[in-house]
């Protein structure tokens, strides 16, 4: 690895630990380290939503798909960019109102207790318990990616990597909280945009232009530039039910939650949706324009078929010089960093709101509670390296599982939450565990097993409509009380004052 590349990508960690270490200075109570004080302007909220959101995904995973199996596994760029504009159109300004109507609920299950005025706390340590067992799972994901990154990058050890990688991670989200979390993803989401207009740009200009490029890809894998190429309706229904996970996401709902307010939204949309089309659509043309520009090298081609989730990496080895090559490198890291901090977060913050604080230490101070989220972080980062100490895992795979369980268990108690007066506690709560359930279960199902394909459907779709089917089926059968169905009114009246 030249010493150029080691410069600009340590430099790259540095500049994310000093960011922890200015966050910390501004980080003095609970809400401060959960949600920066409710203070995001609408190009931090967009940006470190939209970063947090794509994590190493979106340039290992999908690019390793893309390159796999060519321009079939791109139709789940539209059910992704579908999904996170309705999420910014119709929940995010109506979550942020509606979180601090609620008693200033600071976490999501804060919410559906605060939301439903549940007292028994079966909905918060419900949600709770969610959260935790799939960050755990989504935080391995991103271990993963990082520790990719650094055996490739830098010939180590694979579990060297992935601890060298969880240190730097967990080193600035225990330090500074939401705050140092949501600006070192502005800046990494910058990072990762540039990373996905500068590679394809500079690709297309090595093949002398996009046509010779496109006959190369034909040549080569013709059925890779076809969009139907063995695609089931099982497949296209599986690739666009990724689009639904966005309405259940907890990191990037708190972003929502910690915008200044409802009049941030309409811009932070803009921009998000904006970055969100550009970085697929860069995502994409690596993935399958990697297909020629390695089809001449065959120990590239040998270590893409051992692992299609490197592309990235060596597209940036072969393109660029040193300096630039340490830059791109740092935002593969960045695109990982960006998500399991808000992961980390969000875990943690769970633990300390819904657990520690609500059923163990009511009484414990802010600085106490601070503590306990900063320790909290270290705990479930340790949970989630073991579980990443398999090199062989896949962070598609891995993804995918955690995103189909909150978007199932979270995505419709949420939207239905802040669109329908009369849902009710227990209807909140026969969704989620309906949810949570049916992914858990479906997971473990196949057609091979079982002999019916449908047993091949991405789990997030039927997780997420018999969800919404429980929610409407229970809450016709019990009762809203009085004080939650004014507490609606409220909130809708508020709302159409502030949209109007």
């Amino acid at each position: 690895m030249p010493t150029a590349t080691l410069i600009t990508f340590g430099g790259y960690l540095l500049f994310m630990m000093m960011i922890g270490l200015w966050a910390y200075r501004r980080t003095n109570n609970l809400s401060d380290y959960i949600l920066g004080g409710r203070s995001l302007g609408s190009g931090v909220t967009a940006l470190s939503a939209a970063a947090s959101d794509m994590s190493g995904w979106i340039l290992m995973g999908l690019p390793g798909a893309l390159y796999a199996s060519g321009l079939t596994e791109a139709w789940i760029v539209i059910g992704l960019i579908l999904g996170a504009y309705i999420n910014w159109k119709f929940v995010a300004g109506r979550l942020r109102l509606y979180t601090e109507i609620a008693d200033n609920s600071l976490t999501i299950p804060d919410y559906f207790e605060n939301r439903f005025h549940d007292n028994s706390k079966i909905l918060r340590v419900s949600s709770a318990l969610v959260i935790l067992v799939f960050y755990t799972f989504y935080t391995a994901s991103g271990m993963v990616a990082g520790a990719t990154l650094f055996e490739n990058s830098f010939q180590m050890d694979y579990q060297q990597a992935l601890l060298i990688g969880a240190a730097v991670i967990v080193g600035y989200t225990f330090l500074g909280g939401f705050l140092a979390v949501s600006w070192t993803d502005f800046f990494q989401g910058i990072l990762m945009v540039t990373a996905l207009v500068v590679a394809p740009v500079t690709m297309v200009i090595e093949f002398n232009g996009l046509e010779p490029l496109l006959n190369n890809i034909e040549e080569v894998k013709p059925s890779a530039l076809e969009w139907t190429a063995g695609l089931t309706l099982i497949g296209f229904l599986s690739l666009q039910a990724w689009g639904l996970g966005y309405f259940g996401q907890p990191h990037i709902l708190v972003r929502f939650m910690a915008s200044e307010g409802v009049h941030t939204i309409a811009s932070a949309r803009k921009i998000a949706m904006s970055w969100m089309i550009v970085s697929l659509m860069g995502s994409v043309f690596i993935g399958v324009a990697g297909i020629a520009y390695f089809s001449n090298d065959p120990n590239a081609m040998a270590m893409l078929a051992e692992n299609p989730e490197r592309i990235f990496i060596l597209v940036n080895k072969a393109l660029f010089n040193p300096w630039l090559a340490g830059f791109l490198l740092a935002a593969i890291l960045a695109a990982v960093m960006s998500t399991i901090d808000s992961q980390l977060l969000v875990s943690s913050s769970s633990l300390t709101e819904d657990f520690y604080k609500s059923l163990i230490r009511p009484e414990a101070s802010e600085k106490e509670l601070v503590w306990v989220s900063r320790f909290g972080v270290i705990a479930i980062a340790l949970i989630a390296v073991f579980i990443a100490l398999d090199p062989e895992s896949r962070v598609l795979e891995l993804v995918s599982y955690a995103w189909a369980g909150f978007g199932s268990a979270f995505g419709p108690v949420v939207i239905l939450s802040l669109l329908w007066q009369k849902m009710t506690r227990w209807g909140a709560l026969a969704g989620m565990i309906t949810g949570a359930v049916t992914v858990l279960i479906w997971k473990q199902l196949s057609s091979e097993q079982h002999g019916l394909a449908i047993f091949d459907l991405y789990e997030l779709l039927p997780g997420f409509i018999l969800a919404l089917i429980a929610i409407v089926a229970v809450s016709k059968f019990t009762q809203v009380d009085e004080l939650t169905h004014n507490q609606f009114d409220w909130f809708r009246s508020q709302f159409k004052k502030l949209v109007s």
